[in-house]
């Protein structure tokens, strides 16, 4: 490898007994971008810290452009998962605050200033202070007060945790237009999504690095494919292919639930579409379609691990009453039979009229969550607008949109929090006195700021909601129990909440928000900042409740997880613009979405966006995506314009929508049309 800048071997760090890192190598060459993965307490953050030079190694030997990384952190910029933004000033004195602390001179601060800020497109708003920012925009402003300085290494700790769709792809093509600059960026991210955007990925886990690649690489190890199993009986397959895995003599290795689909993973695509098939037809259960797809980052991530025997127990939730198929809420007025939801009782909200989507759950299941004509106005500023929903007790739904498209004021208004300007809405079979503390004991609400206390202890948080939910004394051992072993938390449960990560924090409140179990429960980014495997463990107790029959709406700026959701909604602007389950949402896409490989990948991203709007060209590691509404006569002239400029392509093929693309596509045509 040429051009290293950065190289560790054997680095550890020792915290008394605790070793969080333990003998890593790798190296880093310049103006790549370096992706560092891995679950929380795996040990990134500590070397971040490390060659950032704010910390002492135990053991190793690492150099930065030639220097112990205490000698070289003039030419690193750094950016911590708390940004370190002063929100009451504005901007601009953020950024001449960072550029004074560098001693950069005046004609050099402007001149970077001018740049940075117009790459970010926060050229309009150098007085605004930081505190009136969205979250998208905050990391922009953080990542121009690292650049300020010009670092020929830039280190990024999660820079994108909690940050919408749209204003995670701006700052990825930003990050691509820096690294082409030259600048060599190492980033930890928890999306993995997102990982697949780095020219090389380290995997790490519990302080060792367990393998280093390309994307491509990483695919080709682990030598699988993923099919993409659609059918109407989910459960059951689910069930039955789960099985499957435990037969060594399967192709099948991994099954995994989506909102309308399986992810199964198989060693042979022939092999493994055969085997599917068989146990469908042997269980007599209906299989619409079969696709091949390429195997995720994420695959390869819990494969590994698992491997390693670091796949966590999932243990159910101890529910108060089951048996013989039936599940009883001892706070619910109605009573479930089967799975998925038939209901005896039908709640007085059937009586309201929904428009009709497409979903996998029973039309007989009555409607949790209603809202009509939804209207919310801040003074001057109409935050939600005309919103109408309607989830079933059963149901996953996601309410999915940009920072401040209205998500969290919608879920505010449904779940009592805040009042309506306007509009109807039915709660639980209520339509009356929906902030009464009789109904919000039927439901869960889990906030994005973890609403937990960080000055109690862990138990006392736990013993606090238990109280508050009113819990009955004999159940709340148990309960309690059940949240400290899903959590990995058994024998510190008398640690301070404050001193947990915000991972963690994040699983203890999703334990909190259900241990009533109830009928309906939101949840408001629940996995921001969760680690793939913890990830994965949510979903399944999400998933869980949801077949036992509680009604669950959630928020989330992690497309591909969004995609456990049997239906959802895009908001833009305090509207919802489009409804349906995943594969509708991606399959009612207009246009075509190409993918295109050149010598010249930074280069081809700057001069297409000159020919296309800006949002329909994007950078994923050495590719771009290209979104076309007439690609019959688009393709032509995008050949056309490269060969121009002596830029050789290698490839152009036409790909499916992912939901991200979808979800971008959605958002960005609804702005043009409003404007």
């Amino acid at each position: 490898m040429t051009n290293i800048v950065i190289q560790v071997e054997g680095l550890s760090k020792r915290y008394g007994k605790l070793i969080a890192v333990k003998g890593i190598d790798f190296a880093v060459k310049q103006g790549e971008i370096f992706g560092l993965i891995g679950p929380d307490g795996a040990g990134k953050t500590t070397t971040f810290h490390i060659l950032g030079g704010v910390m002492e190694a135990s053991a190793g030997n690492i150099q930065v452009l030639g220097k112990p990384p205490r000698d070289a952190r003039l030419a690193i910029g750094y950016l911590t998962q708390q940004f370190s933004l002063y929100l009451d000033l504005s901007i601009d004195e953020n950024l001449r605050y960072s550029a004074g602390l560098r001693e950069v001179p005046e004609q050099q601060f402007f001149q970077r200033r001018n740049k940075y800020l117009r790459l970010m497109s926060l050229d309009r708003f150098g007085d605004r202070l930081a505190g009136r920012l969205s979250g998208g925009m905050k990391q922009k402003l953080a990542l121009c007060c690292a650049l300020i300085s010009q670092p020929k290494i830039l280190l990024l700790d999660e820079p994108t945790t909690g940050v919408d769709p749209v204003s995670r792809r701006e700052f990825w093509d930003v990050l691509a237009a820096v690294a082409a600059e030259g600048v060599t960026v190492v980033v930890a991210t928890p999306y993995l999504d997102e990982a697949e955007r780095c020219d090389r990925i380290a995997l790490m886990y519990e302080g060792e690095i367990n393998q280093i690649g390309t994307l491509a690489q990483l695919r080709a190890s682990l030598g699988l494919q993923r099919l993409e199993v659609r059918t109407s009986q989910i459960e059951a397959a689910e069930r039955v292919l789960q099985e499957a895995t435990n037969n060594k003599q399967t192709s099948i290795v991994d099954v995994q639930t989506f909102g309308d689909r399986l992810d199964v993973l198989v060693k042979n695509v022939s092999v493994g579409t055969a085997a599917v098939q068989t146990i469908f037809n042997q269980q007599q259960l209906q299989l619409d379609s079969i696709q091949t797809a390429d195997a995720t980052l994420e695959n390869v991530f819990v494969i590994r691990l698992r491997a390693a025997g670091n796949d966590p127990e999932f243990i159910s939730f101890p529910r108060t009453k089951r048996g013989n198929g039936d599940w009883v809420m001892g706070t619910r007025d109605w009573e479930l039979r089967g799975q998925r939801g038939i209901i005896e009782k039908v709640s007085p909200l059937s009586s309201l009229s929904f428009p009709n989507t497409q979903s996998p759950i029973p039309s007989t299941s009555p409607i949790a969550i209603g809202a009509k004509r939804l209207k919310k106005v801040f003074g001057n500023f109409q935050a939600v607008k005309d919103v109408d929903l309607e989830i079933r007790y059963g149901e996953i739904y996601g309410l999915l949109g940009a920072n401040g498209a209205g998500k969290t004021t919608t879920i505010k208004i449904l779940c009592g929090l805040l009042e309506p300007t306007s509009g109807k809405i039915s709660l639980a079979g209520q339509t009356q006195n929906l902030r009464s503390s009789a109904l919000r004991q039927r439901i869960g609400y889990m906030s994005q700021k973890f609403t937990l206390y960080d000055d109690l202890t862990i138990i006392q948080n736990l013993q606090f909601y238990c109280g508050v939910y009113g819990v009955p004394n004999r159940l709340r051992r148990s309960k309690i129990d059940w949240v400290l072993a899903t959590c990995g938390l058994v024998g510190r449960e008398n640690m301070l909440t404050g001193q947990l990560p915000g991972g963690w924090k994040q699983r203890v409140a999703f334990g909190a928000s259900v241990m009533h179990e109830p009928e309906i429960l939101f949840l408001d980014e629940p996995t921001s900042g969760v680690d793939p495997l913890a990830r994965r463990q949510f979903w399944r107790l999400i998933n869980e409740f949801a077949r036992s029959g509680t009604a669950i709406l959630v928020t989330t700026h992690y497309l591909e997880e969004a995609e456990q959701c049997n239906r959802m909604g895009f908001m833009v602007a305090g509207e919802v613009v489009a409804q349906g389950s995943p594969t509708e949402i991606k399959a009612s896409q207009p246009g075509q979405l190409v993918e295109v490989v050149t010598d010249k990948t930074q280069a081809a991203s700057n001069l297409l966006k000159t020919h296309l709007a800006e949002w329909r060209v994007s950078i994923f590691g050495d590719r771009l995506h290209l979104v076309l509404d007439r690609p019959d006569s688009e393709i032509p002239r995008i050949r056309s314009i490269l060969q121009t400029e002596n830029i050789n392509l290698h490839s152009l093929r036409p790909i499916t929508f992912s939901l991200e693309d979808s979800f971008i596509g959605i958002v960005q045509r609804a702005q043009e049309a409003g404007e």
